[in-house]
């Protein structure tokens, strides 16, 4: 087995390895398997986390990580070992365990390689390195934005903010013969602000960031916008009155509010669950699965943004990949492993929280994509209802699609106006029902600014999400009153 040698010289230089090497370490892990399949995934990078609260500098970390995982399949079982001291004997070490853990299957079924283009994208180009800007420039920021917060309104009485910055390249090499390099930066700036008046005290936060550079955060003001969000929904909250409960008509804003389709729906779309018929939407490709005015994309091929990736953890390009078309059903997403075994194409789905863990299909940036309606519009429609903009945690079923998510920015909507503020509202429904509910899809679809976190079997990942307003008809909200 031959590998491309494009990016020999950034193997060597971080891990002290050479491509000779690494094809030694999986011509050893698929010997005597004509069906084996291997894979090396190589991790390097450093990342610098500063938080300031009370008006100074109260934490600061900085860490590394370094190392590789060996991964060997063989039909459906997967043999997965790792080191954090990379060289030549334990990679081959790692290679003799993760095969040793499927040495007596006799698969016969082969990991499908790429079926088409495998020139990675180049999304997020960076000249200067986010975790290499002088922390001196970071406080700085950070400082700057605690004023602003404390000065929008006198109710704000606590301000928290954060920055994180991250900067890591991958290196992944597989029995095909690819050898794929991809530097991967990340910002990621949070700022969380207390009002008080009187015996109330309301809380609330904003934030964003993406796979680019420092000063992309910094010199537009991006952070400044961000710091008067969170001061202004924590003052609203302090008027804001208890949440109705019942059935009624919920319109949700663009943005954030995306997280629903994520949770709700996204999960489910996912090839593993589908693989195992657990998922709500298990066996229904080509059905009608959602309203007309649905459909559902996932893309991680999208500049700068916080989900994308030049190519995901198993090397294979990102794409932008149709889940739901006009409410039908038109494919999961998928990692290697699940799309051989279900005889489907690759869709760059295959990620990782780190060297450490096995890849599985996973979202990237998941929207509703746009539809006709003008936002007002659909608010304008509504007689009596919920406005939601921002979420807060929730709860998902993948088995049957059932959720439960707190809408910490929520509005009435009566005669057709956005009215009074409420806090304590709840949406209770499930996901491919509230799907088939939506009556009006808006034209301002925007995906959320960059905060975004996706966990599954104890991994995380960076991803996005998004929507255009809409508009979704008997929604049960638990609210107070």
């Amino acid at each position: 087995m031959k590998l491309n040698s494009n990016g020999s010289a950034t193997l060597e230089k971080l891990f002290g390895v050479t491509v000779a090497q690494l094809e030694a370490v999986i011509d050893l892990a698929i010997a005597g398997s004509p069906t084996a399949y291997c894979d090396i995934y190589l991790q390097s990078g450093s990342s610098e986390s500063l938080g300031f609260d009370e008006g100074i500098l109260k934490s600061t970390s900085k860490s590394l990580v370094k190392g590789a995982g060996v991964r060997v399949v063989i039909g459906d079982k997967v043999g997965y070992s790792c080191v954090d001291n990379v060289n030549v004997t334990n990679l081959k070490k790692a290679a003799r365990v993760a095969r040793a853990i499927i040495a007596y299957n006799n698969g016969n079924t082969t990991v499908q390689a790429d079926a088409d283009e495998k020139t990675p994208h180049n999304l997020y180009p960076y000249q200067v390195s986010p975790v290499s800007v002088p922390r001196a420039d970071k406080v700085a920021m950070l400082r700057i934005a605690d004023e602003e917060a404390r000065k929008f309104d006198p109710r704000i009485k606590k301000v928290s903010v954060s920055l994180a910055t991250s900067d890591e390249t991958v290196i992944i090499a597989n029995s095909f013969g690819d050898f794929v390099v991809d530097h991967r930066p990340m910002v990621r700036f949070n700022v969380s602000c207390l009002a008080e008046e009187g015996n109330r005290r309301e809380s609330a936060g904003a934030g964003g960031g993406g796979r680019h550079e420092f000063s992309l955060l910094q010199d537009n003001g991006t952070f400044l916008e961000f710091t008067r969000t969170a001061a202004a929904d924590a003052v609203g909250l302090l008027s804001a009155e208890p949440a109705p409960a019942g059935e009624m008509t919920v319109v949700l804003g663009s943005g954030w509010p995306g997280v629903l389709i994520h949770e709700a729906v996204g999960h489910g779309l996912e090839g593993d669950f589908n693989r195992k018929g657990i998922s709500a939407f298990s066996g229904k490709i080509g059905e009608k699965v959602a309203s007309d005015l649905c459909t559902v994309i996932d893309d991680g091929t999208m500049v700068g943004r916080r989900g994308s990736l030049n190519v995901d953890d198993e090397g294979t390009p990102t794409r932008r990949n149709v889940l739901i078309e006009n409410g039908v059903l038109k494919g999961y997403m998928q990692d290697r492993l699940n799309a051989t075994l279900m005889g489907v194409p690759l869709t760059g789905n295959g990620r990782r929280e780190n060297y450490r863990c096995q890849p599985m299909p996973r979202m990237t940036n998941t929207f509703l994509d746009n539809g006709d309606h003008d936002p007002q519009e659909i608010i304008a429609s509504v007689k009596r209802g919920l406005y939601a903009t921002t979420f807060g945690g929730g709860q998902v079923d993948i088995t049957s699609g059932s959720f439960t998510f707190s809408a910490t920015g929520a509005f009435l909507i009566e005669d057709g106006k956005i009215t009074r503020q409420v806090k304590g509202a709840t949406l209770i429904g499930n996901g491919p029902k509230a799907l088939h509910k939506v009556t009006m899809v808006g034209n301002d679809m925007a995906l959320d600014r960059g905060v975004g976190s996706c966990g599954k079997s104890g991994q995380n990942v960076p991803a996005g999400v998004g929507q255009p307003t809409i508009r979704i008809e008997e929604v049960v909200v638990g609210g107070s009153k």
